[in-house]
Protein backbone atom coordinates (compact mmCIF):
# COMPACT_ATOMS: atom_id res chain seq x y z
CA UNK A 1 0.00 0.00 0.00
CA UNK A 2 1.29 3.48 -0.84
CA UNK A 3 2.60 5.41 2.16
CA UNK A 4 0.30 8.42 1.66
CA UNK A 5 -2.76 6.80 0.11
CA UNK A 6 -5.85 8.89 0.78
CA UNK A 7 -3.86 11.74 2.33
CA UNK A 8 -3.87 15.38 1.28
CA UNK A 9 -0.71 17.47 1.33
CA UNK A 10 0.34 21.05 0.68
CA UNK A 11 3.80 21.87 -0.66
CA UNK A 12 4.57 25.56 -0.91
CA UNK A 13 7.19 26.64 -3.41
CA UNK A 14 6.64 23.40 -5.25
CA UNK A 15 7.37 24.40 -8.82
CA UNK A 16 11.05 23.43 -8.98
CA UNK A 17 13.95 21.92 -7.09
CA UNK A 18 13.35 20.36 -3.70
CA UNK A 19 9.69 21.43 -3.50
CA UNK A 20 8.81 19.85 -6.82
CA UNK A 21 10.68 16.66 -5.92
CA UNK A 22 8.77 16.42 -2.63
CA UNK A 23 5.45 16.97 -4.39
CA UNK A 24 6.32 14.30 -6.97
CA UNK A 25 7.26 11.77 -4.28
CA UNK A 26 4.04 12.46 -2.39
CA UNK A 27 1.98 11.96 -5.55
CA UNK A 28 3.85 8.71 -6.25
CA UNK A 29 2.93 7.56 -2.73
CA UNK A 30 -0.79 8.15 -3.30
CA UNK A 31 -1.35 11.65 -1.95
CA UNK A 32 -3.40 14.43 -3.43
CA UNK A 33 -1.08 17.44 -3.42
CA UNK A 34 -1.71 21.17 -3.51
CA UNK A 35 1.32 22.94 -4.96
CA UNK A 36 2.02 26.66 -4.86
CA UNK A 37 4.31 28.97 -6.74
CA UNK A 38 4.51 32.68 -7.46
CA UNK A 39 4.72 32.45 -11.27
CA UNK A 40 1.83 30.94 -13.21
CA UNK A 41 3.82 29.46 -16.15
CA UNK A 42 6.15 27.54 -13.82
CA UNK A 43 3.18 26.45 -11.72
CA UNK A 44 1.33 25.17 -14.78
CA UNK A 45 4.42 23.24 -15.90
CA UNK A 46 4.81 21.65 -12.47
CA UNK A 47 1.18 20.54 -12.33
CA UNK A 48 1.45 19.09 -15.84
CA UNK A 49 4.45 17.08 -14.69
CA UNK A 50 2.80 15.92 -11.46
CA UNK A 51 -0.44 14.81 -13.08
CA UNK A 52 -4.06 14.73 -12.05
CA UNK A 53 -3.35 14.22 -8.33
CA UNK A 54 -1.89 17.73 -8.13
CA UNK A 55 -3.70 21.05 -7.88
CA UNK A 56 -1.76 24.24 -8.48
CA UNK A 57 -2.60 27.49 -6.72
CA UNK A 58 -0.64 30.63 -7.53
CA UNK A 59 0.42 32.08 -4.20
CA UNK A 60 3.14 34.23 -2.68
CA UNK A 61 3.61 33.15 0.95
CA UNK A 62 4.68 36.64 1.97
CA UNK A 63 1.25 37.96 0.89
CA UNK A 64 -1.43 37.22 3.49
CA UNK A 65 -4.25 37.75 1.00
CA UNK A 66 -2.68 35.13 -1.25
CA UNK A 67 -2.50 32.74 1.70
CA UNK A 68 -6.17 33.35 2.49
CA UNK A 69 -7.10 32.50 -1.11
CA UNK A 70 -4.91 29.38 -0.99
CA UNK A 71 -6.52 27.98 2.14
CA UNK A 72 -10.02 28.86 0.95
CA UNK A 73 -9.28 26.73 -2.11
CA UNK A 74 -8.03 23.86 0.04
CA UNK A 75 -11.05 24.15 2.36
CA UNK A 76 -13.38 23.92 -0.63
CA UNK A 77 -11.72 20.64 -1.55
CA UNK A 78 -13.27 19.24 1.63
CA UNK A 79 -10.58 16.81 2.78
CA UNK A 80 -8.53 18.96 5.12
CA UNK A 81 -4.77 18.57 5.23
CA UNK A 82 -2.64 15.73 6.52
CA UNK A 83 0.77 17.13 5.57
CA UNK A 84 2.06 20.68 5.20
CA UNK A 85 5.52 21.24 3.75
CA UNK A 86 6.43 24.90 4.26
CA UNK A 87 9.12 24.86 1.61
CA UNK A 88 8.79 28.27 -0.04
CA UNK A 89 11.80 30.44 0.66
CA UNK A 90 14.96 31.92 -0.67
CA UNK A 91 17.31 34.85 -0.38
CA UNK A 92 17.19 38.22 -2.08
CA UNK A 93 20.97 38.49 -2.40
CA UNK A 94 24.29 37.62 -0.83
CA UNK A 95 24.92 40.51 1.54
CA UNK A 96 27.58 41.13 4.16
CA UNK A 97 26.80 43.34 7.13
CA UNK A 98 28.54 46.17 5.24
CA UNK A 99 26.37 45.83 2.13
CA UNK A 100 23.08 44.68 3.67
CA UNK A 101 20.08 46.78 2.65
CA UNK A 102 16.75 47.10 4.46
CA UNK A 103 15.03 45.82 1.32
CA UNK A 104 17.09 42.61 1.23
CA UNK A 105 16.61 42.08 4.97
CA UNK A 106 12.85 42.55 4.76
CA UNK A 107 12.57 40.31 1.69
CA UNK A 108 14.42 37.41 3.34
CA UNK A 109 12.48 37.61 6.59
CA UNK A 110 9.20 38.27 4.78
CA UNK A 111 9.42 35.13 2.67
CA UNK A 112 11.29 32.74 4.92
CA UNK A 113 10.01 33.59 8.40
CA UNK A 114 6.75 35.51 7.98
CA UNK A 115 5.74 33.32 5.05
CA UNK A 116 6.41 30.10 6.96
CA UNK A 117 4.73 31.32 10.14
CA UNK A 118 1.50 32.40 8.49
CA UNK A 119 1.39 29.39 6.19
CA UNK A 120 1.36 27.22 9.31
CA UNK A 121 -1.06 29.46 11.20
CA UNK A 122 -3.60 29.61 8.37
CA UNK A 123 -3.33 25.86 7.80
CA UNK A 124 -4.28 25.03 11.40
CA UNK A 125 -8.09 24.99 10.97
CA UNK A 126 -7.72 22.54 8.09
CA UNK A 127 -5.22 20.18 9.72
CA UNK A 128 -6.53 16.73 10.50
CA UNK A 129 -5.51 15.28 13.83
CA UNK A 130 -2.12 13.57 13.71
CA UNK A 131 -1.07 15.73 10.78
CA UNK A 132 2.58 16.41 10.02
CA UNK A 133 4.08 19.86 9.45
CA UNK A 134 7.53 20.03 7.85
CA UNK A 135 9.50 23.26 7.82
CA UNK A 136 12.61 23.70 5.70
CA UNK A 137 15.83 24.56 7.45
CA UNK A 138 19.39 24.99 6.27
CA UNK A 139 22.85 23.91 7.38
CA UNK A 140 23.73 27.60 7.25
CA UNK A 141 21.80 28.02 10.50
CA UNK A 142 24.45 26.00 12.36
CA UNK A 143 27.61 27.24 10.65
CA UNK A 144 28.87 30.66 9.64
CA UNK A 145 29.19 31.53 5.97
CA UNK A 146 30.18 35.02 4.86
CA UNK A 147 27.41 37.00 3.12
CA UNK A 148 24.72 34.57 4.33
CA UNK A 149 24.04 36.26 7.66
CA UNK A 150 20.45 37.31 7.02
CA UNK A 151 19.46 34.10 5.26
CA UNK A 152 21.09 32.04 8.04
CA UNK A 153 19.22 34.06 10.64
CA UNK A 154 15.89 33.34 8.94
CA UNK A 155 16.59 29.63 9.02
CA UNK A 156 17.63 29.77 12.67
CA UNK A 157 14.34 31.55 13.40
CA UNK A 158 12.41 28.82 11.61
CA UNK A 159 14.21 26.19 13.67
CA UNK A 160 13.18 27.83 16.93
CA UNK A 161 9.61 28.41 15.76
CA UNK A 162 9.41 24.71 14.90
CA UNK A 163 10.33 23.77 18.47
CA UNK A 164 7.66 26.05 19.90
CA UNK A 165 4.97 24.93 17.45
CA UNK A 166 5.74 21.29 18.24
CA UNK A 167 4.96 22.01 21.89
CA UNK A 168 1.86 24.04 21.15
CA UNK A 169 0.34 21.54 18.71
CA UNK A 170 1.21 18.34 20.55
CA UNK A 171 -2.22 18.15 22.25
CA UNK A 172 -3.75 17.64 18.80
CA UNK A 173 -1.21 14.98 17.91
CA UNK A 174 0.20 17.27 15.21
CA UNK A 175 3.94 16.81 14.72
CA UNK A 176 6.22 19.64 13.58
CA UNK A 177 9.74 18.91 12.39
CA UNK A 178 12.46 20.69 10.43
CA UNK A 179 14.03 19.07 7.38
CA UNK A 180 17.57 20.34 6.79
CA UNK A 181 19.00 19.72 3.33
CA UNK A 182 22.67 20.10 2.63
CA UNK A 183 23.95 21.45 -0.69
CA UNK A 184 21.57 19.97 -3.25
CA UNK A 185 21.77 20.30 -7.01
CA UNK A 186 18.76 22.44 -7.85
CA UNK A 187 18.12 25.23 -10.37
CA UNK A 188 18.21 27.69 -7.48
CA UNK A 189 21.62 26.55 -6.27
CA UNK A 190 23.04 26.60 -9.78
CA UNK A 191 21.78 30.14 -10.32
CA UNK A 192 23.29 31.22 -7.01
CA UNK A 193 26.66 29.70 -7.92
CA UNK A 194 26.77 30.89 -11.54
CA UNK A 195 28.88 33.96 -10.77
CA UNK A 196 31.31 32.14 -8.50
CA UNK A 197 34.96 31.49 -9.43
CA UNK A 198 35.11 28.99 -12.27
CA UNK A 199 31.35 28.92 -12.82
CA UNK A 200 28.72 26.41 -11.75
CA UNK A 201 30.74 23.20 -12.10
CA UNK A 202 33.67 24.53 -10.10
CA UNK A 203 31.38 25.85 -7.38
CA UNK A 204 29.47 22.57 -7.16
CA UNK A 205 32.81 20.81 -6.73
CA UNK A 206 33.66 23.27 -3.97
CA UNK A 207 30.33 22.58 -2.27
CA UNK A 208 30.96 18.84 -2.49
CA UNK A 209 34.33 19.36 -0.82
CA UNK A 210 32.57 20.65 2.30
CA UNK A 211 30.49 17.47 2.66
CA UNK A 212 31.64 14.25 4.31
CA UNK A 213 30.18 12.15 1.49
CA UNK A 214 32.11 14.32 -0.99
CA UNK A 215 29.17 15.12 -3.25
CA UNK A 216 26.16 17.37 -3.43
CA UNK A 217 22.74 15.89 -2.83
CA UNK A 218 20.00 14.99 -5.28
CA UNK A 219 16.50 16.37 -4.87
CA UNK A 220 15.05 12.85 -4.68
CA UNK A 221 17.17 12.20 -1.58
CA UNK A 222 15.65 15.20 0.15
CA UNK A 223 12.18 14.12 -0.96
CA UNK A 224 12.75 10.70 0.63
CA UNK A 225 13.54 12.38 3.94
CA UNK A 226 10.39 14.51 3.62
CA UNK A 227 8.34 11.37 3.03
CA UNK A 228 9.70 9.88 6.25
CA UNK A 229 8.63 12.96 8.22
CA UNK A 230 5.23 13.01 6.51
CA UNK A 231 4.27 9.46 7.47
CA UNK A 232 3.80 7.36 10.57
CA UNK A 233 7.34 6.08 10.12
CA UNK A 234 8.35 9.18 12.12
CA UNK A 235 5.42 9.00 14.55
CA UNK A 236 7.58 9.59 17.67
CA UNK A 237 9.38 12.62 16.25
CA UNK A 238 8.38 16.20 16.87
CA UNK A 239 10.36 19.38 17.39
CA UNK A 240 13.29 17.61 15.73
CA UNK A 241 15.75 18.42 12.96
CA UNK A 242 16.34 15.79 10.31
CA UNK A 243 19.59 16.44 8.47
CA UNK A 244 19.79 15.18 4.89
CA UNK A 245 23.09 16.91 4.27
CA UNK A 246 25.75 14.30 3.54
CA UNK A 247 27.26 15.04 6.94
CA UNK A 248 27.93 18.72 6.21
CA UNK A 249 26.67 20.06 9.54
CA UNK A 250 27.73 17.16 11.75
CA UNK A 251 31.10 16.08 10.39
CA UNK A 252 33.72 18.80 10.11
CA UNK A 253 36.15 18.16 7.28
Amino acid sequence: MSALAGRTALVTGGTSGIGLAIAARFVAEGAGVFVTGRRQPELDAAVARLGSAAIGVRSDVSDLADLDRLFARIAAHGKGLDVVVANAGGSAALETIETLTPEAFDSDFGINVRGTAFTVQKALPLLNDDASIITLGSTSASRATAALGTYSATKAAIRQLTRVWALELAPRGIRVNTLVPGPTETPGLKNALANGPGGVDAMLKYQAGRVALARVGHVDEIAAAALFLATGQSSFMTGSELFADGGEAQVLI
